[in-house]
Formats: structure tokens, sequence, C-alpha cells
């Protein structure tokens, strides 16, 4: 399994126990699942929970929500209420990505300019229907993640997170 943590914050963001694509070199699209469940219960993908969890009439708090977000401790931020504020802070988080691209990774510094412009043109394009989300740590210095809903074929809805690329460490467990 790989976990993929905020470069900025250690922050973890999200792992390839979900469906993702990455799109033009600069973005990883991750879908997720809405979910219900009792709360702190952590359900990836492929697990075989316990017969011994049997329900033995308590009382419990349950949780819902898109699974990638509740597995992870995203915490949804608030923080850009407009276009205007989120592109500022866009600007200042590609400048400091583009600084640690160059010290790490200098081959990836004009995929990175150059595609990221192109992606974040459409997304922003679609501004209104956003979410943004931050790691557990909630330090809006690092990645904040793009959330949104996109219509299906049979005419249902299903949560895509969006993170950078370039912002995120791989970790294999």
């Amino acid at each position: 399994m790989r976990i993929y943590k905020d470069i900025f914050t250690g922050d973890e963001m999200f792992s390839d126990t979900y469906k993702m694509k990455l799109v033009d070199e600069v973005v990883y699209e991750v879908t997720g699942k809405l979910v219900t469940r009792k709360q702190g219960d952590v359900q990836l993908d492929g697990a075989n929970p316990s017969a011994e969890e049997a329900d033995e009439g308590t009382v419990e708090g349950v949780e819902s929500g898109v699974d990638v977000v509740l597995n992870h401790r995203l915490m949804e931020t608030f923080a850009f209420p407009d276009k205007k504020s989120y592109t500022a802070y866009l600007k200042d988080y590609m400048k400091k990505l583009v600084e640690k691209l160059n010290e790490s990774q200098p081959d990836q510094v004009d995929v990175f300019k150059n595609n990221m412009n192109k992606v974040m043109k459409d997304v922003l394009g679609r501004f209104k229907d956003l979410q943004f989300f931050v790691g557990e740590s909630q330090e809006i210095e690092g990645m904040v993640a793009l959330m949104e809903y996109r219509d299906q074929p049979d005419g249902s809805q299903i949560p895509v997170l969006i993170f950078f690329k370039h912002g995120l460490l791989e970790e294999k467990f």
C-alpha cells in the first residue's frame, strides 16, 4: 500500500486503495464514495471486517461523508470565500512547490509549470462547485485538496478529490 503525504505538513492525504488517475502529470484525481459508519471505523477497500464486531446493542455515534475524507482525517476549510482568495493562495503555494522542485526534482519544474496552468484554469472555471480540504494538522500553508461531485451516466454523482502530485510524498507500507 502507498500513502501520499503533504510534503510541507507531513499530513496523510490519501492512499492507493482508492481509484486514482494522474491528469496531465500534475494532479491526482481520487474517486471516493459516500459512506455511513460507526464513528472511528476506518474501512479501506478490500478490507474484511471482523465477525467479532457484532452489534452489542450499544448506542454509538455515526458519521457520514466521503470515505477518503473520513479515513485520512481531512478537514474541510472555508478559507476561500471567492475565487480571488483561492487564486492568491494558489500562487503562493505554487511558488513554494517550484522552490521545492528546484531542490529535489529540477527536471519536473517545466512539466509542473506548463501543465498546472492548463489544469487549474479548467478547475477554476468550476470554482463555485468546489469544496476545500486540508490535512489533519489543519495547516493552510500545506496542500489544500479540492473536491467536486461529478455526474455519472446513471444520473448519480460521485465525489472526486484533486491533489497536486508534486506536493505529495509517496510512502510504501
